[in-house]
């Protein structure tokens, strides 16, 4: 070969790398293919959807089209999606087979009220107490609910449920979920002990796009613990296998008087990208305390939705992030106050090792008619590495000046000093220190979570991020 042939050699070799070398990607691209009017109809048809739920997910498919992935100029500079490794991935389509038989009554979890266990290509349990079946309380599939009582589901889901219509990723979710579950308690039932629900996801290649309604009455009360932890087959795969993308919204619409409690407890694998979506509407006097624990994923943006349309009415709210390695940690919320007398306390924590990063933002809108409002917000980081970093942006937006109290509160900073040494000078040596530091500021989340054996695995996950840390020496970020 000639010193011609082989320059020319090198120059296709050259041109073909660089036809293989992957796209670059913006922090904000959002690297699915699959968002569009085919897949949609693809997957209506799959469920036997009725025509006005297909003309609602096409309404969702064209929001998602139009709006920008982040609406707020506030937050904007905040989105990174580029970990998000998703153009080889694939939805999930058509609704998922029920396990009939032994498996579907499985036996509830100690404390349980009912429990559901749903993966990507089936529902693997599906139970209620006898307790709660006599009271009317219901737990089924969407698709089921479809079958059994179309006009319920048309009220449930026609026009987005409580979804926000200016979120762009709830709409995608609006347009192209396939796997549902409702959880109806009626009017003056009151569940002692929770209702359980697992999602078993993180198949490598595989996209789920999940809804979750909650409906109560009146005087109702329900308290929900939800589980989303990795399948079988996440836990088998490696580094080197494609991310899997579980994109999942709980919309709940809480009657006068009643009260629903929510602890999520999310601790999937690294290889995981996660979307969640939370709204709530509250009715007179109704009361919603959310509870989120977020340990695993590649990449999560959560995003919560809180509207106060009643008199009276109570939002308690309160997540916590604890990231490793490079993770990243999206955490967004707003709270509208509409009502006369409504209060809102919002408290997001992040403990941070190693390069993972959080962002946390939250609105609370204080509208004309809300007053006697009562609003606080706080967002705080403990950086435990010199590499980790977080952002807090707490907002306000106020029409109305009557109000009892609003207010606004963050931090960013390494490990208080003064707590350390008062540990140590009480006979703790100092990683013994930082541990309880960290955990003990953790805790308020854990101890809302209403399944003890819940909490006691919250716990255990929570310490064993922090024995996994891969700082050598955690004293340098009291220093940072």
């Amino acid at each position: 070969m000639t010193a011609s042939e082989r320059g020319d050699a090198n120059v296709a070799e050259s041109k073909a790398a660089a036809r293989e070398r992957p796209k670059s990607q913006g922090p904000s691209d959002l690297t699915l293919s699959f968002i569009d009017e085919a897949t949609v109809r693809g997957t209506a048809g799959a469920a036997a959807d009725p025509d006005w739920l297909l003309a609602d997910r096409l309404v969702g498919l064209r929001a998602f089209g139009t709006l920008p992935i982040e609406t707020n100029p506030l937050y904007t500079t905040y989105v990174d999606l580029r970990n998000a490794r998703l153009a080889d991935v694939r939805p999930c389509t058509g609704p998922a087979a029920v396990v009939t038989g032994a498996a579907r009554t499985k036996l509830l979890p100690d404390g349980a009220a009912a429990y559901a266990e749903i993966g990507e290509d089936r529902v693997s349990a599906l139970v209620l107490s006898a307790e709660a079946r006599a009271a009317g309380v219901i737990l089924e599939t969407l698709a089921d609910l479809q079958a059994r009582d179309p006009g319920l589901f048309r009220q449930l889901l026609d026009g987005g449920c409580a979804l926000p219509e200016n979120d762009k990723l709830a709409q995608m979710t609006r347009a192209l979920w396939s796997q549902g579950l409702l959880l109806h308690v009626p009017n003056g039932v009151r569940l002692e002990r929770p209702v359980v629900l697992r999602w078993k996801v993180g198949a490598p290649g595989k996209a789920l796009f999940s809804r979750t309604v909650i409906s109560l009455g009146e005087d109702a009360e329900v308290s929900v613990v939800e589980e989303q932890v990795a399948s079988g087959s996440a836990e088998r795969s490696d580094a080197s296998e494609a991310q899997a993308f579980f994109a999942g919204t709980t919309e709940a619409v809480v009657g006068a008087g009643s009260s629903l409690s929510f602890a999520g407890l999310q601790n999937l694998s690294l290889r995981q990208i996660a979307f969640q979506h939370r709204s709530a509407v509250l009715g007179r006097g109704a009361t919603v305390r959310w509870a989120l624990a977020q340990l695993g994923c590649r990449v999560v943006r959560s995003r919560i939705d809180n509207r106060l349309d009643g008199d009276g009415s109570t939002v308690e709210q309160a997540e916590i992030v604890f990231g490793s390695a490079d993770q990243l940690f999206d955490l967004t919320s707003y709270t509208r106050h509409v009502g006369r007398d409504t209060t809102g306390n919002l408290l997001s924590k992040g403990a941070l090792a190693d390069r993972s990063r959080a962002y946390m933002k939250g609105l609370a809108t204080i509208d004309r008619s809300a007053r006697g409002t009562d609003s606080y917000l706080g967002e705080f980081s403990m950086l435990l590495s010199k590499q980790a970093r977080s952002v807090a942006i707490p907002s306000l937006e106020i029409d109305q000046p009557d109000c009892r109290r609003v207010a606004h509160a963050s931090s960013v900073g390494p490990i208080d000093e003064t707590q350390l040494f008062y540990l140590e000078s009480r006979g703790l040596d100092p990683e013994e220190a930082r541990r309880a530091i960290v955990l003990g500021y953790l805790e308020p989340v854990v101890a809302r979570v209403p399944l003890e054996s819940a909490r006691e695995l919250l716990r255990g996950l929570l310490e064993a991020k922090w024995d996994a840390r891969s700082v050598s020496h955690p004293a340098a970020a009291a220093v940072a």
